[in-house]
């Protein structure tokens, strides 16, 4: 047996996961896994929905025909989806073997899907084999190792493009603020009024107080970068969706996270 987190950021990045995984569990299981790619939040429900009700037990003949069934053009795409999780629910080395083959040779659009499957077939495997409950923490951006994956965007204080000292200092403090709390900076891009991070970022990190010191750090060198900021774990935003919440919520008193993190 393991436990599904999905954690969206809507509310998280002024939570502790660390201590949210205590709350609900009495303590921290050593066996705690994060999803590490970046999968749709929506096919991810699916898959998790299509879990609940077509897991069951298979015979031999039945995986067999199973098997063969995923390489058939005559199956649809809805009937190979299910066939993968009732795979991945058996609690078999050879089969999770086959899905992180089949993984391999698949089309497009079974490729996520197949990830979800061989997550869980190997969760149920290591479950089964340290006997202790296995918790996996899955978000739309994944992560890297015991790092969740976020997508940050700061804003210019006066809506005024950056200028060359403005973006070294912001680069210098996030980068050292990062590694001195092992998280590491992926990506910095900069716009006109806003600069996005791709950071990946330990569990136990509270978001809100982590950036608003980064945020402090770099107004010390003059005061040009809002106090908030926009966060999402479920994808990365493009320019034109960052400038059209910023213009829906221009002038309005709290513009800040809520629709965003529902992306």
């Amino acid at each position: 047996m393991f436990t599904f987190i999905l954690i969206v950021a809507k509310g998280m990045e002024e939570e502790n996961i660390y201590a949210k995984i205590r709350e609900l569990f009495g303590h921290i299981p050593e066996n705690l896994s994060i999803l590490q790619e970046q999968i749709d939040i929506d096919l991810q429900m699916e898959y998790y929905d299509c879990a609940k009700s077509s897991r069951c037990e298979l015979s031999d003949g039945e995986i067999e025909l199973h098997k063969n069934a995923l390489y058939s053009d005559e199956q649809s795409l809805k009937e190979k989806k299910n066939i993968l999780v009732r795979l991945a629910s058996q609690d078999n080395i050879q089969l999770y073997r086959f899905i992180q083959k089949f993984g391999e040779e698949c089309e497009t659009e079974l490729k996520d899907w197949t990830i979800l499957a061989l997550q869980e077939s190997r969760m149920l495997l290591e479950t089964k084999l340290l006997d202790e409950n296995h918790i996996f923490i899955s978000t739309g951006l994944g992560g890297k190792g015991k790092l969740l994956r976020y997508f940050i965007v700061l804003l210019s204080k006066k809506r005024n493009a950056f200028n060359e000292t403005q973006k070294k200092v912001i680069r210098g403090e996030f980068e050292f603020l990062l590694t001195n709390h092992e998280s590491e900076l992926e990506t910095i891009t900069f716009y006109n009024k806003f600069v996005t991070m791709m950071v990946l970022i330990p569990l136990e990190i509270t978001i809100k107080e982590f950036f608003r010191e980064g945020i402090d750090e770099c107004n010390q060198f003059g005061n040009f970068l809002r106090t908030n900021f926009l966060v999402t774990n479920v994808k990365q935003l493009t320019a034109e969706e960052i400038n059209e919440f910023l213009q829906t919520h221009k002038g309005k008193r709290k513009p800040r996270k809520k629709k965003l993190k529902e992306l």
